[in-house]
């Protein structure tokens, strides 16, 4: 990574300390003729896949408008032919002129992806639309746009994730430990492999990945609706997500009052998703690839491998759910990948991001043998 500081930056922090982040030298005004035979903006502009200005002032998005060249930054911009990123920063009356959003309106026509900016509270006191988002969305963004022209280019990955919740009464439902963690994990792995992903998630607080088309359900029947309709045109599903297998046959319309004393429910079995699945795929072809995920309290293999057979599975990744360091709500997990050909490759203890890489590693594998 390459860091260019404008001179204004460098009131706010120098070059020094981002040669000590990155390992690499930190360039500025002064470098702009470079002394090794070529020009420093030609050889900045060229070498980079990806051009992020963050935070871009008001003064800077004038500039890159209007092709404006005067500093080692906006040259830099002109000669390169990398995709360019863009986060805005400034007070709420600058970023609202319509010079301002005349000047974002060109860029973004000319192909620059726009990030931001966020509400809140701004250098001059007021609040509003101007603040830089935070980092951790705009590196979410850049991760994203990097990860095009990956093995999965072109293909569709449905993701599923979370647990489901089958109301007993209006304020209560059967539910079960699933964080979701695992699944958000496939689908950042997935995004990372240049994949088109379709997130399919229960009930969850955790934030989903940039670039995923996010289909939120509640129930197993609403998981099944939404599964069935992405994966008739998917290359791949990934069922990660913890289906409840059981409902209340009767879920009462109203609050069920303790005074009433304790209630009997009737349970009944929910709709099994990856039957269902299997069904449409010997009609249509479709997903390619199918995943299924085992999290299993006793006779992990054997149960893994009768319902890899039973799902017409192409693999199965099981967990044993009783283990204290992994499974649920962690974030690492330890688990044995099972496919339709008999091959079992046990992964030691890792994090959920590390298990998500395995299994889409294996998955690329499958789709080039399909």
């Amino acid at each position: 990574m390459d860091v260019i500081l404008t001179r204004a930056a460098t009131h706010f922090i120098t070059p020094l300390t981002y040669q000590s982040v990155t390992g690499r030298r930190a360039w500025v005004d002064a470098d702009l003729w470079g002394s090794e035979g070529h020009v420093r903006h030609i050889g900045l502009g060229h070498a980079a896949d990806l051009l992020v200005i963050a935070p871009a002032s008001a003064n800077t998005i004038a500039k890159l408008a209007h092709g404006l060249a005067d500093n080692l930054l906006t040259v830099t911009a002109l000669a390169a032919s990398c995709p360019l990123v863009i986060a805005p920063a400034m007070d709420d009356g600058m970023y609202q002129h319509l010079a301002t959003q005349a000047n974002l309106e060109t860029l973004r026509q000319r192909g620059a992806t726009l990030i931001g900016p966020a509400e809140g509270h701004l250098a001059s006191g007021m609040v509003g639309p101007g603040r830089m988002v935070e980092p951790s969305e705009l590196f979410a963004h850049i991760r994203w746009l990097l990860s095009r022209g990956g093995p999965l280019q072109g293909k569709t990955v449905v993701v599923t994730a979370g647990g489901t919740q089958e109301p007993i009464d209006p304020v209560r439902a059967i539910s079960n430990r699933s964080s979701g963690k695992q699944g958000m994990a496939l689908a950042q792995s997935a995004l990372d492999l240049g994949a088109r992903v379709i997130l399919v998630a229960g009930p969850t607080t955790l934030l989903t990945p940039v670039g995923v088309d996010r289909i939120d359900i509640q129930t197993a029947e609403e998981m099944l609706r939404a599964v069935l309709d992405a994966s008739s045109r998917a290359d791949v599903l990934l069922m990660a997500a913890a289906v409840a297998d059981f409902r209340p046959s009767s879920p009462a319309g109203q609050k069920i009052k303790k005074e009433a004393g304790i209630p009997t429910i009737q349970l009944e079995n929910t709709p099994d998703i990856l039957a269902a699945v299997a069904r449409k795929k010997a009609e249509t072809g479709c997903p390619r690839i199918t995943v299924g995920f085992a999290a299993e309290s006793t006779d992990l293999l054997e149960n893994a491998r009768a319902k890899l057979s039973a799902k017409k599975l192409d693999l199965i990744v099981a967990n044993d759910i009783s283990a204290t360091d992994a499974g649920f709500a962690v974030d690492n997990n330890r688990v044995t990948l099972l496919d339709a050909s008999g091959q079992v490759e046990s992964l030691p203890l890792m994090t959920k991001a590390e298990v998500a890489k395995a299994v889409l590693d294996h998955v690329v594998g499958l789709l080039a043998e399909s």
